[in-house]
């Protein structure tokens, strides 16, 4: 795979200390021509699957596998347009393959991709390095750390989220409450896919980083704690450390991280 300069790179995933196989997915791609590059950028993904042993397994892996495809081979010119028919498109793959697999009915994934685009597109800021475009389904964060601040950036699509989005409860009760598992989306699940592609892309600058996880990471870690991680040190080496402290921690999940560092 080739990785261009202008950003440090680290993709991780771990079985965690419970579960006997990894449900999680991931991928990284861009394109090997330079123009395409241009009109493509770079496109990271994490899928975190559910529905069993086999039907995790596959459903994640469907997800990264057509998204990438899809993208790769989208014809025109809008990465939002591409990431949100590439989507679409791994909703349809996973349905379609549940209804030829009868005993893998109901598996689904989360999915969030990301979409890094060289210069300031739809940006006014003549410093803005480049532009992310994303699509996001369930509970697999995107977070971008910016001078020092990390913030989240993605919602989750679950039962808990709603409450807090509601006002009902906070998010330091969200993370212990009974049903926080609960999605109310998800790829290859229900006929009608709701996902979240916002219209307008996020500036990007030289120093920012972008953090992509499964629950099996942010269920275990605090934001602050990615921070920590994730200021001053190599990009392999936090994900590393992140991986490390979620298993501390009982390790109950799956837990993937891409870091992706503007250079």
């Amino acid at each position: 795979m080739k990785v261009r300069p202008g950003i440090e790179l680290s993709s991780q995933s771990d079985i965690g200390c419970i579960r006997q196989n990894n449900e999680d997915s991931f991928g990284y791609w861009e394109p090997e021509d330079d123009r395409e590059f241009l009109r493509k950028g770079r496109l990271a993904v994490v899928a975190d699957g559910m529905g069993g042993y086999e039907g995790g397994q596959e459903a994640s892996r469907l997800a990264v596998a057509t998204l990438i495809d899809v993208y790769r081979d989208f014809p025109g010119d809008d990465p939002r347009e591409a990431l949100v028919e590439a989507l679409q498109s791994a909703h349809e793959e996973i349905r379609k393959y549940s209804f030829d697999h009868p005993e893998l009915r109901g598996m689904g994934t989360t999915c969030t991709a990301v979409g890094i685009i060289n210069g300031p597109i739809g940006a006014t800021n003549d410093t803005t390095y480049a532009s992310l475009f994303f699509v996001h389904v369930g509970d697999t964060r995107l977070y971008m750390i910016h001078d020092g601040k990390i913030r989240r950036v993605t919602r989750d699509h679950s039962y808990v989220g709603r409450l807090i989005e509601a006002g009902m409860i906070s998010e330091q009760q969200a993370e212990v409450h009974p049903q926080r598992n609960i999605l109310t989306s998800a790829v290859g699940t229900n006929p009608e896919l709701v996902m979240d592609a916002p219209e307008q892309p996020e500036p990007l600058r030289a120093g920012d980083v972008l953090l992509i996880c499964s629950d099996g990471l942010w269920g275990q870690v605090h934001d602050s704690e990615i921070l920590g991680a994730v200021n001053n040190k190599p990009a392999e080496q936090a994900a590393r450390e992140l991986i490390a402290l979620a298993r501390e921690r009982g390790g109950p999940d799956n837990i993937t991280v891409q870091i992706l560092r503007l250079l």
